[in-house]
């Protein structure tokens, strides 16, 4: 359940936000998010960011796709604190336009 707005709007939290946007995927996406957000993955997490990264600057080609940027800064933002607050109001959009899932 999304938190209560009172007052003035609350600034989106990165972790909360990405709590949220899970509840959105399939189990499989669930289960490789959970082991991405683990301290001792960034071995990980740093090369695959910067694959999608550079993927998705290479959109305009078959297969790739302008998706895989910020999917790569996403997992940037588990190592980057700089980057969490741009991608937390990314994610609190997404989220708004996600349809509910059933399960």
């Amino acid at each position: 359940m999304p938190p209560v707005l009172t007052g003035m709007a609350r600034k989106p939290d990165f972790d909360d936000e990405l709590e949220r946007l899970q509840r959105h995927l399939p189990a499989w996406a669930r289960s490789m998010i959970q082991f991405a957000k683990r301290r001792d993955a960034w071995w990980v997490r740093l090369p695959l960011a910067i694959a999608l990264m550079v993927g998705g600057v290479l959109g305009f080609l078959p297969i790739l796709g302008f998706w895989m940027l910020p999917l790569g800064l996403a997992f940037l933002a588990f190592d980057l604190p700089f980057l969490r607050g741009p991608l937390a109001r990314l994610l609190a959009f997404v989220n708004e336009k996600a349809p509910a899932r059933a399960g």
